[in-house]
């Protein structure tokens, strides 16, 4: 699959979010492009509250940091996150209404 650079006011609404999970996650992990367990918790915290109760409880933040980091270095890289945002759009999908499919 070969990514291209497209312009911004011809992306689809989609293409948009994609671009705009990317950014969000590079701004909570910096040039690391890890999320240790505070950043986790504050993208979760500023961007998901409407999606996701705000983190208030160190044992949520740790299963939850546990339950993504897949390769147990304790760090979530973007693939680990990305299994976040999928989880989190399956979830709210469920809730939707179905009559807008």
């Amino acid at each position: 699959m070969e990514a291209k650079k497209a312009s911004k006011d011809c992306m689809s609404d989609l293409e948009s979010s994609m671009i705009t999970i990317i950014r969000i996650f590079h701004k909570y992990s910096g040039q690391k492009c890890n999320l240790k367990k505070a950043e986790l918790k504050e993208l979760i915290n500023n961007e998901m509250s409407h999606f996701i109760m705000k983190i208030q409880e160190k044992e949520t933040l740790d299963m939850l940091f546990a339950d993504l980091d897949q390769n147990g270095d304790l760090e979530i890289d973007f693939k680990e996150f990305i299994s976040l945002i999928a989880m989190v759009t399956s979830a709210c999908h469920e809730l939707h209404p179905k009559s807008t499919c």
